[in-house]
This record gives C-alpha cells, sequence and structure tokens, in this order.
C-alpha cells in the first residue's frame, strides 16, 4: 500500500464561477483556471451549452444574467464560497445589464463572506474603452496604458463607464477591470472573418484582397489562451490589495500593422493579386474598416511587471497556417462561436454604427 504520509500538502483549493463560460473569453478563462487545479463553475444561458464544459472539466450551472438569478440555489447546492468571480458576458447596450450582473455578484458575494470568503472579481471590459491611436509611424505615436483617457465609441460607451462601478462594492468583494485587446485563436475571433474573406478572394478571377483601411493601422492582438492565462495570473497574485481598485490591459508583446497580416494572407492563400488597398466600401469593406481599420497600440507593462504574466503564443502573422486550420475546422464542425460572432456581425452590418 503505498505511503501517503510524507506527501507534500497543497494550498487549499480555491473556487472561480465564471460567467459567460462558453463564450470567447469565458472558455479560455475556464481552461486555464481548471488547468492550474481550481473547482470551476460556468455559467451557460442553454442546457445544450452544458456539454461544453463537462467535457473541458467545468461544472456547468444553467441560467441566465438577469435580476431573479434563479440560478444562484444551484450553484449554492454545490459551494457557499468563492474565492474568484470572473464577470465575461457582454450585452450590448451595457447598462442594464450591469445592473443585472451586479445584483448576481451582491448575493454571491454576500453568502461567499457569510461564509469566510470575500471574493475577487474580474469584470471583462476591452481596451477599445481607450478609442484609437494613430497608425504606425505617426508622429508622437505613443500606446494607450491604463492611466490612458477613457474615449469609447457610443456602442461601447455603457460599458466602459459601467465597468468602473464594479469598484463600488468594496465592502462586499474586490474588484480589477480587465481590459483585453482584440483576441484570435480557434473559433470565435472577428479575425476569421478576415480568412474568410482571403478565401474568397483566392476564388476570382483576379486574386486580389481589397481592404479600404490603411496598412500601416495598428492591429494589436493576443492569443486567446493567453488571455485566460492573464485572469488566472491576477486571481492567483498573492497580494490581494495590489490587484483590488485596479484596471490591467491584456495584449501582445509587441504589435502588428495590418501590412504584415496582409503579406502572411498573400502567401497562405497563394492571392496572386496581392492584399491591396481599395477605395469603395460595399457591406464587408464596411466590415473590414469597422474591425480591422481600428489602429491601436496597447501597453500590458502594468500585468507583467505585477504578476509575471507574458504571452506565449505566436503572433496571428507568425503562425497564420495554424490559426486558419483551426477556424476552418471550427467553421466545419459549427461551431456555437462561430455562429455567435455571425449573427453579431450581422447585427453591427445593420446598424447605424457603421
Amino acid at each position: 500500500m503505498a505511503d501517503y504520509v510524507n506527501a507534500v500538502p497543497r494550498p487549499p483549493k480555491k473556487t472561480v464561477f465564471v460567467t459567460g463560460a462558453n463564450g470567447y473569453i469565458g472558455s479560455a478563462v475556464c481552461r486555464a483556471f481548471v488547468r492550474a487545479g481550481w473547482r470551476t463553475f460556468g455559467l451557460v444561458r442553454r442546457p445544450e451549452s452544458a456539454n461544453t464544459l463537462v467535457a473541458a472539466e467545468v461544472i456547468p450551472i444553467i441560467g441566465s444574467v438577469s435580476k431573479d438569478a434563479a440560478f444562484l440555489e444551484d450553484l449554492f447546492k454545490y459551494t457557499k464560497t468563492f474565492d474568484v468571480v470572473v464577470s465575461c458576458t457582454e450585452q450590448l447596450p451595457f447598462g442594464e445589464h450591469y445592473e443585472a450582473i451586479a445584483g448576481i455578484l451582491r448575493r454571491l458575494a454576500e453568502t461567499s463572506n457569510q461564509n469566510g470568503v470575500k471574493p475577487l472579481v474580474l469584470a471583462s471590459s476591452g481596451c477599445k474603452d481607450y478609442g484609437t491611436t494613430g497608425v504606425h509611424g505617426a508622429p508622437g505615436l505613443a500606446p494607450h496604458t491604463e492611466e490612458s483617457p477613457l474615449l469609447p465609441t457610443e456602442l461601447i460607451k455603457e460599458r466602459a463607464y459601467h465597468s468602473l462601478k464594479f469598484f463600488e462594492q468594496a465592502d462586499l468583494f474586490d474588484a480589477a477591470v480587465i481590459r483585453p485587446t482584440p483576441l484570435f485563436g480557434y473559433d470565435s475571433s472577428y479575425y476569421g472573418f478576415m480568412l474568410e474573406f482571403a478565401a474568397q478572394a483566392a476564388k476570382t478571377e483576379e486574386g486580389a484582397l481589397k481592404l479600404p483601411v490603411d496598412f500601416n493601422t495598428i492591429l494589436h492582438g493576443c492569443h486567446i489562451d493567453d488571455c485566460g492565462e492573464a485572469y488566472l495570473a491576477l486571481a492567483e497574485h498573492p497580494d490581494r490589495a495590489a490587484v483590488a481598485g485596479q484596471c490591467f490591459n491584456i495584449s501582445g508583446y509587441r504589435y502588428e500593422t495590418l501590412a504584415d497580416l496582409a503579406k502572411a494572407l498573400e502567401a497562405e492563400y497563394g492571392l496572386r493579386g496581392g492584399v491591396v488597398p481599395a477605395s469603395s466600401k460595399d457591406d464587408v469593406g464596411q466590415f473590414v474598416e469597422f474591425a480591422f481599420g481600428y489602429s491601436q497600440w496597447v501597453d500590458s507593462t502594468k500585468i507583467r511587471r505585477l504578476t509575471g504574466w507574458t504571452d506565449k503564443r505566436m503572433l496571428l502573422s507568425e503562425n497564420l497556417h495554424a490559426y486558419r486550420m483551426a477556424y476552418e475546422e471550427a467553421v466545419k464542425t459549427g461551431h456555437e462561436g462561430i455562429l455567435r460572432i455571425r449573427e453579431r456581425v450581422a447585427g453591427l452590418l445593420s446598424s447605424a454604427h457603421l
């Protein structure tokens, strides 16, 4: 019989609850916490979405972010303490959604505090809260930091400012606001549409992908797995006081430009006519301008210095072939993330914001 007497004791196991657990960021966050040994609960709206969580060893909780939050009784049957709660749900406009999620967090925190654990809430927003920077090579170009003023578009204004209200509940929970850059990898990234546009262009007689965007536009992305690890790094940081009340940017170690991506697309798809500038803007051009004409350089020194986190995955242009194959497989299998992002893009294209 094995002798366990001298086994090195592990630190106490911790619990995390993730809203939007089957979403793009939420699923990556769940994977990161599971790998690190956390007991992970994930909120999903539909029972049919629970299977992906179960397969990832995440305990699914069925329910939605609403004022009644009936799912909490099911969650409390498993645990009444929460070390960390990660908010990854997003609904635009954001104001009403914030009120619902804030009510849920208060109830979770009250129960957890009564049982001796004050939670840390990691609330997801985004780096577009700062607005744009200049393009690559622009005079005086400087990155956005956590100290930069917020200059969001009208579409995300409520999210940008309401996310800061999480700091107002310090009596119940500590909070940090997380602002990732645009993300890539696997299935649900907006970058997937650029791959589809390139594939379509390769089939034309001209073999050219025409983009109505400045090719010096800065595309500062980060792989979704690295993003999930950044949330974990903050959750596991030993000094809670250094995390609480702070905003943290998540970005790759350097930015790419649209020209970098264009070169990679030309090689990957064999675009005989290349990826070239265009002046006309059809529906595709409108979306490209919205998603890839948004020049932004984002500094993430703060989280790197505090936690030691660093991005490890290759940049989009460096490993485009692998990222393309993963995306195409997700399309082939009808991944729900692909369907969700297509619905969102359709809504954007039909709105006045474009």
